[in-house]
């Protein structure tokens, strides 16, 4: 006779609930434990299982091949599917069909946004804003929530410097500080302070680790680093996730120190477990496990067994656990302890979910018709996006624009709902978002003409734009002649009194598996660009991007650049909102952006060589630097600018020195001078003049999003603690180290106030 467990599970919450309460980890391992007991080892290793739901559909589930292995027990997890009504159906053949009658857990990658499509995360973190950002990953979760999801594949929280990386742009930058910050934040928003409430969902922390530091940016490869850069500049974004509270991490694609890090115990165990206490369970990722045989790494059944050993729970699309563990327990290459850990994590999870108590607690049909895409959602997401958009130009005060001029809008982007979400907008509803000429048009009514030409195709090579416009992103490509494309786009700029020239990248031109070598606009719309200025007009280049893009020419020609990276499913207002005035735009940037592709990697908190360029020089011979280029980026750290002027007074200290247990005040007087309400972004950098190990120029280590009228002055001010001085020595213990520092604060890493401090022994 069959081991009815689901009913177990349910006679001990009756029990339970008539009893007085035990502590919770308590009642979680007295559950897992009734269950585990009653599980074979195949069913066991069934629960590391995460197939992708591939093309399944509801009313014919039941004769998938997926499903079949659901009721067998093989099954863990499913992800990939979307609907209340897949999801229950997929549901019921796991707690009513099969003999455990475990409920399986369904993720999905709810990266920006559900919907309701915030500015990708890139965009994102160039607000500085951690409610705004916890805000935009809670409103993801309520309608992931609400459509059956309950674990999604997000915050991804690696740091990266090389603009090369399409995946540069589903993270938060080049800045550990700043990058954790956003981590926490994320994870907060997406977990809430119940994880059994049905309105939460479990994050994923991904790519763990340093996959944002693939050799030469490019996607999948491998990374090679030292320990003290590791624990430095790349690990601390996961540890903040962790510390928030994730319930989950995801294994990297790349090899570090010469091991996968799907297989890699460092990682996976003596740092992630050992060192930091996480206590959740760590999923591959695609494919993860077996891709390590291209790795020269070893056969499925080695790798799959060095994986589990190593402390990976879960596996992802590969089934290389499923189909390779019981052998492998068999002829003494692992333990069915091993096996039991795995499995026991994977469980612990579901139970965190309360999917034991309800495995249909997501499967409500209200919620999925009431909670998502809706007005307030996406009321939220627009007025997001408009504080993501970065100002990196505006001479002559070309911007804001009157809503009485007559705008010529001409680009590529500038009529493309399906780009405005960019990558990893999985759940979008792209013939709902809102491209720039609708928000344009929408901005100034029916009194005012906004003409419109495209102008130029994406790119003159045709398998490029193909490339680049995947995933239902097509730009339409016109058929007509680069040439009569830009006589109409010049025709209707003539009659105009301002040209907005939406250009730049297409959604999929960055994300996974979209590095670059070129990182300029391509030559295409650069050209579109050119004529355009010729006709005399003022040109505001409105730019779409998901990484660092070559700016240089763009910066020395072009009037008025508002970057505007893709602001999710209601761009196109976000845009106008900003264009014509009624939000001051208040971003900064996350990331460096270089002059030339040669300068990659770049980032602001570089180490001086021994022979370091002198201050007011570009070239001196036998010096750190370049023949042709500067060693200046054209936007540093940091840089975003506004319809106002903000200055900075003199920094003040508290006290010029303390001890280790001590603490000091830094502060500096901030004040509007221009004739706009505006926000800024004061940013507090330290440098550690000497060290055991050499230290960086500059670091982060605060700020604050400050809002201030017209005229208005503000006091900042900043806490310096012993922890903010500190660092991960040589020996790789963390603290400070007694000597003098540098407190710079600024409106971006560049341009800074700076005063002298000392650390007493």
């Amino acid at each position: 006779m069959h081991t009815r467990i689901l009913s177990i599970i349910i006679l001990f919450f009756l029990i339970a609930s008539c009893s007085k309460p035990s502590k919770p980890t308590d009642r979680m391992t007295f559950v897992v434990d009734s269950i585990m007991n009653q599980l074979t080892l195949d069913e066991k290793i069934g629960q590391l299982n995460l197939p992708s739901s591939g093309d399944m559909i509801t009313g014919e589930t039941g004769s998938s091949d997926i499903a079949k292995k659901i009721e067998k027990g093989m099954v863990g997890g499913l992800f990939n599917i979307k609907s209340v009504a897949k999801i229950k159906e997929v549901q019921k053949i796991a707690v009513e069909k099969s003999r455990t009658k475990i409920p399986l857990i369904f993720g999905m990658d709810v990266i920006h946004g559900y919907e309701s499509v915030f500015p990708i995360p890139l965009g994102l973190s160039c607000s500085w804003d951690m409610k705004l950002i916890e805000q935009s990953a809670r409103i993801a979760a309520q309608e992931a929530s609400a459509d059956g999801i309950n674990w999604t594949y997000s915050p991804m929280v690696d740091i990266s410097r090389d603009a090369r990386w399409g995946r540069i742009s589903e993270g938060s930058g080049e800045d550990p500080y700043l990058g954790s910050e956003i981590a926490s934040a994320m994870v907060r928003g997406y977990q809430g302070n119940d994880l059994t409430a049905n309105n939460t969902i479990m994050s994923c922390v991904k790519h763990y680790a340093l996959y944002g530091a693939a050799e030469s940016g490019r996607d999948y490869n491998t990374v090679d680093m030292s320990k003290h850069r590791m624990y430095n500049e790349y690990l601390p974004p996961y540890k903040a996730a962790i510390d928030a509270g994730a319930g989950s991490i995801m294994a990297s694609f790349n090899e570090i120190d010469a091991v996968p890090a799907t297989a890699n115990r460092w990682l996976l165990t003596d740092v992630l477990r050992n060192e930091w206490g996480f206590k959740g369970f760590v999923v591959s990722d695609y494919t993860g496990v077996s891709e390590m045989v291209n790795h020269g790494y070893g056969d499925l059944q080695y790798v799959s067994a060095k994986a589990l050993e190593a402390g990976l729970d879960m596996d992802m699309v590969s089934e290389g656990l499923l189909t390779t563990l019981t052998k492998s327990v068999k002829e003494g290459k692992i333990s069915e302890k091993q096996i039991n850990e795995a499995c026991r994590r994977i469980l612990e999870a579901k139970y965190k979910l309360g999917l034991f108590k309800d495995p249909y607690k997501y499967c409500d049909d209200v919620r999925a018709k009431s909670e998502v895409f809706t007005a307030a959602n996406r009321a939220t997401a627009r007025s997001t996006a408009a504080q993501s958009f970065v100002l990196l130009k505006n001479e002559g005060q070309i911007l804001p624009i009157k809503k009485s001029s007559t705008i010529a809008l001409i680009g590529p982007l500038a009529d493309s709902k399906e780009n405005m979400t960019g990558t990893w907008s999985v759940a979008a509803r792209f013939a709902e978002s809102i491209s720039v000429r609708d928000g344009l048009q929408k901005a100034v009514g029916a009194n005012v003409k906004i003409l419109y030409a495209k102008g130029s195709n994406l790119d003159e090579d045709e398998a490029i734009e193909e490339r680049a416009t995947m995933f239902g992103k097509t730009l339409h490509r016109d058929k007509r002649s680069a040439e009569e494309m830009r006589n109409e786009a010049i025709k209707i700029a003539k009659s105009a009194d301002v040209i907005v020239a939406a250009v730049g990248e297409a959604a999929e031109m960055s994300g996974e598996a979209s590095s670059r070598v070129n990182i300029q606009i391509p030559e295409a719309q650069k050209d579109l660009l050119k004529a355009l200025l010729k006709t005399g007009k003022p040109v505001v280049l409105v730019l779409f991007t998901g990484r660092p893009l070559i700016l240089k020419w763009e910066s020395e020609n072009i009037p008025a650049i508002l970057n505007v990276w893709f602001g999710g499913s209601e761009a196109g207002d976000a845009i106008a909102d900003v264009l014509f005035g009624d939000v001051n735009p208040s971003g900064k940037l996350t990331t460096t952006f270089p002059q030339h592709v040669g300068q990659l990697p770049m980032y602001y908190a570089q180490k001086n060589t021994g022979r370091p360029l002198g201050n007011d020089k570009w070239f001196q011979k036998f010096r750190s630097n370049y023949l042709d280029v500067s060693n200046e980026p054209v936007y540093p750290f940091g840089f975003g600018l506004s319809y106002t002027n903000f200055s900075y007074g003199d920094i003040k200290l508290s006290k010029t020195e303390m001890s280790a247990e001590d603490s000091v005040s830094v502060s500096i007087d901030v004040t509007n001078n221009g004739s706009y309400e505006g926000a800024e972004v004061v940013q507090l950098y330290i440098r550690d003049l000497v060290g055991s190990v050499t230290r960086p120029v500059k670091e982060l280590k605060g700020f604050q999003k400050i809002n201030l009228k017209a005229g208005e002055t503000k006091h900042v001010s900043f806490m310096i603690l012993n922890k903010t001085l500190s660092f991960y020595r040589q020996d790789l213990t963390f603290g400070s180290e007694p000597g003098k520092f540098l407190f710079m604060i600024g409106g971006n890493s560049r341009d800074v106030k700076q005063l002298e401090f000392t650390l007493r022994p």
